[in-house]
C-alpha cells in the first residue's frame, strides 16, 4: 500500500445502520421503538450513544442514519442536532448489502474521494477513547489506498453466537507512514457461527477474532467491490449516487427500486468473496448485547447473582434478571420466591418471564404473537 495525504476530516463519513427490530428484548423494545432506540443502560439511547462516540472524529453532517419507515420519526426526535436529511429511511429491509450500497450513494454524492464508516446502532462500547483510536487509524488506513477494513474484536469467551475471522501475521504500516496505535491483520477467513468445541479451539488459537459487523472503506473501493463482484448492486449505487442530493426523488426511486433488491448480508455479498480486506484489531470492550442475558454483564449482581434495574426484593432467588420498564408512576416492588435463573421484565401493558437458557426464543415469541389479532399491537 503506498502512503498517501491523511485524509481531512470533512471527507470522512459515518453510516450507522439502525433499522433492526430488536426482538430479543421484548416487551421493552418494539417495532417502533426498537433496542437502538431506548435506553437499556445509561440515559443515552445505543442510536444516541453511537452518534456520541464517533462525533469527535466525523463532522455532524457527514454522519448518516439509515433506517426504516416506522422508525424514522423517533430516530430524528432523539438526534436533533442531525440534519434532517441525513436520516435516511429504507422502504423495507433487504439486509446489509442494500444498506451499505445506499450508504455508498449518499457519501459518493458529497465526495468522491470520501472514507466511509459503516457501523451498528446498537453495540455497547463503554470504552469510548479505544474505539476512537481504532477507528481513527482505520480511516487513515483506508484512505491511502484499496483496503476493505474491518474491526475484529478479541474474543474473550467461546461465544458461538458470533461470526468469526481468521486473522495472519500483523501487518506493517504503509511505506512513509508512522506506526499505528492499532494493529492490523490482513484476513484469512470469514467463519460462520460455530459450535461450543469449535469457538473453543477458535479462541484457544488466538488467530480468530469475532465479526462486529463494523466496516471502513473509501467510496471508490466499496463501488469497486460492488462492482465486481455485485454488478446489479453496483448498478444501483450509480442510480441512486445521481440523485442522492435531492431527498425526496431518490425517495421515490427507493420505494420503486428496493421491493426487488434480493436479501443478502453484506458479509455474504462482499467481504466473504474480497481479496483486499484488513482487519484492525478491536482493542476494546465491546458487547452486541444479542439478549437479555447479554445484558446482565453490565447490571452489577447481588450476592446471590440477581441483576435487578427494579424495586427488587427476593427470598431464595438466584441469578435472575429483573427489569422494570413502567412508568415511574406504575412502578411496583416486584418481589419472587424461589426464583432461579430466570428473566423476568415488566412494562406498562406486558410482562416476561423466560428461563435464562431460553433468552434467544424470545424473537420466536415475538414472531407468534404478531399472528395473534389480540396481542400483534403489543410488538
Amino acid at each position: 500500500m503506498s502512503a498517501k495525504a491523511k485524509t481531512d476530516n470533512k471527507d470522512r463519513f459515518v453510516i450507522i445502520m439502525a433499522g433492526g427490530r430488536g426482538e430479543r428484548f421484548w416487551p421493552v423494545s418494539r417495532e417502533q421503538t426498537p433496542k437502538q432506540l431506548i435506553k437499556l443502560l445509561g440515559d443515552r439511547s445505543f442510536l444516541q450513544q453511537a452518534v456520541d462516540r464517533v462525533a469527535p472524529l466525523v463532522p455532524l453532517r457527514n454522519i448518516f442514519v439509515i433506517t426504516n419507515a416506522t422508525q424514522a420519526a423517533e430516530v430524528r426526535k432523539q438526534l436533533p442536532k442531525l440534519p434532517k436529511d441525513n436520516v435516511v429511511a429504507e422502504p423495507i429491509g433487504r439486509d446489509t448489502c442494500a444498506a451499505v450500497t445506499l450508504g455508498a450513494a449518499l457519501v459518493g454524492a458529497r465526495s468522491t474521494t470520501g472514507v466511509m464508516a459503516v457501523l451498528p446502532a446498537d453495540h455497547v462500547i463503554p470504552e469510548a477513547k479505544k474505539f476512537q483510536q481504532v477507528l481513527a487509524d482505520a480511516f487513515d488506513l483506508a484512505s491511502r489506498g484499496q483496503a476493505i477494513v474491518t474491526i475484529g474484536i478479541n474474543p474473550t469467551e467461546p461465544n458461538t453466537g458470533y461470526g468469526y475471522i481468521r486473522v495472519g501475521e500483523a501487518l506493517p504500516p504503509p511505506v512513509g507512514v508512522k506506526r499505528y496505535k492499532t494493529v492490523f491483520h490482513r484476513a484469512e477467513q470469514f467463519v460462520e457461527k460455530p459450535n461450543y468445541d469449535t469457538a473453543l479451539g477458535y479462541l484457544q488459537s488466538g488467530q480468530y477474532r469475532w465479526n462486529a459487523g463494523m466496516f471502513i472503506w473509501s467510496f471508490v473501493t466499496v463501488t469497486e467491490g460492488l462492482q465486481k463482484h455485485q454488478p446489479e448492486m453496483y448498478e444501483a449505487c450509480q442510480r441512486w449516487f445521481k440523485i442522492a442530493g435531492h431527498p425526496a426523488k431518490l425517495n421515490k426511486l427507493l420505494a420503486r427500486e428496493y421491493p426487488d433488491i434480493k436479501r443478502v448480508s453484506i458479509d455474504y455479498a462482499l467481504m466473504e468473496k474480497a481479496h483486499n480486506v484488513i482487519v484492525a484489531d478491536g482493542a476494546f470492550a465491546w458487547d452486541d448485547l444479542g439478549s437479555w442475558t447479554a445484558l446482565a454483564r453490565h447490571l452489577k449482581a447481588d450476592p446471590e447473582g440477581n441483576c435487578a434495574v427494579a424495586d427488587f426484593i427476593h427470598v431464595d432467588g438466584a441469578r435472575n434478571i429483573i427489569y422494570d420498564a413502567r412508568s415511574k408512576a406504575r412502578r411496583t416492588p416486584i418481589a419472587v420466591v424461589g426464583l432461579r435463573d430466570s428473566i423476568l421484565v415488566q412494562t406498562d401493558d406486558a410482562v416476561l418471564l423466560a428461563h435464562k437458557s431460553q433468552a434467544q426464543k424470545v424473537k420466536e415469541l415475538v414472531k407468534r404473537m404478531t399472528e395473534h389479532a389480540k396481542l400483534r399491537k403489543l410488538v
